[in-house]
């Protein structure tokens, strides 16, 4: 039986067809570097890449919040440090004022606790950008109200922030909160009001007043001290946070890869086979369209 040229010629040029699709669609693989470039080309490998982009998404936002409260917890640690070196040169003088010492030394004194309560209010009203990092969340509230004498001296100090704490999302169902809760807040207003008795204590040279600012000053220094310790281990709990991350959004990317992207060296494998079986039925093809009836007769 033998097959009509029409017949030959459809065949010949569908299989010619086919072969310049495969070698287009290697051309663009290899090109792209992309297994797939649209949905019908694997719908459940579609579906998984999806997912894993939605997930690295929103991995990758809580990496940017673990950014920013390790910021604001380094902030405040830093913060908490300068409060603890006050509140240590604070204790030295509350000591030596109450020792055998003159009205000059004394007044010197006076002088230097002054100096460190202008730096503690200083401290205190920091900002980390445009946020006040002890204020709580009222960011854009100076934490610390200063009361001032005629001579400009501060007199008494007021925490005019609220108390809530900055709380931060690190992973579904999982928060930290980066910045000062209220107790220590509420608590560096009465160191700052400790200062003040003492230098005012030392100013009189009432030795007895010096020494009742002490208990005060321990309990400031215990607040620190706890704080600085809670801060120490937020910050780890970050970078632990961060860790895992970072692990996660590799293997994520790492998924999305496998899915999508293809095996650079045997698709260019495939390529050439395709490209070689469409050249050479090319070749045989026009060979073969040559052929009329008349070849037939003969």
């Amino acid at each position: 039986m033998r097959l009509s040229t029409a017949t030959t010629a459809d065949t010949v040029l569908a299989q010619l067809q086919r072969l310049s699709r495969q070698q287009a669609d290697l051309q663009s693989k290899v090109a792209t570097g992309q297994r797939i470039t649209k949905p019908s080309d694997d719908p459940a490998a579609v579906a998984r890449v999806i997912a894993a982009q939605m997930e690295r998404s929103s991995v990758t936002q809580y990496a940017r919040n673990a950014d920013a409260a390790l910021e604001y917890s380094k902030t405040s640690y830093a913060g908490l440090q300068q409060f603890k070196k006050i509140s240590d040169r604070a204790g030295e003088l509350a000591v030596l004022g109450t020792g055998s010492i003159g009205p000059d030394a004394m007044r010197a004194y006076a002088a230097e606790v002054n100096q460190l309560l202008e730096q503690a209010a200083s401290q205190g009203n920091t900002r980390f950008g445009r946020d006040y990092v002890f204020s709580g969340n009222a960011v854009d509230t100076a934490p610390y109200s200063l009361a001032r004498d005629v001579n400009g001296r501060i007199t008494a100090a007021t925490y005019a922030g609220d108390t809530g704490r900055l709380t931060v999302p690190l992973a579904d169902g999982a928060s930290i909160q980066p910045t000062l809760d209220a107790a220590t807040n509420t608590g560096l207003a009465d160191f700052m009001n400790q200062l003040v008795a003492l230098r005012d204590a030392l100013q009189a040279g009432n030795v007895a007043a010096t020494q009742a600012t002490r208990v005060g000053l321990e309990s400031s220094e215990n607040l620190l001290v706890g704080s600085l310790s809670e801060h120490g281990a937020i910050q780890l709990r970050i970078e632990v946070a961060q860790a895992q991350q970072t692990s996660r959004l590799s293997e994520l990317t790492r998924q999305i890869s496998n899915e999508a992207e293809i095996d650079l060296p045997s698709v260019i494998v495939r390529l050439n086979q395709t490209t070689q079986s469409y050249e050479a039925a090319l070749s045989s093809s026009a060979t073969l369209l040559k052929m009329s009836l008349l070849d037939y007769l003969r």
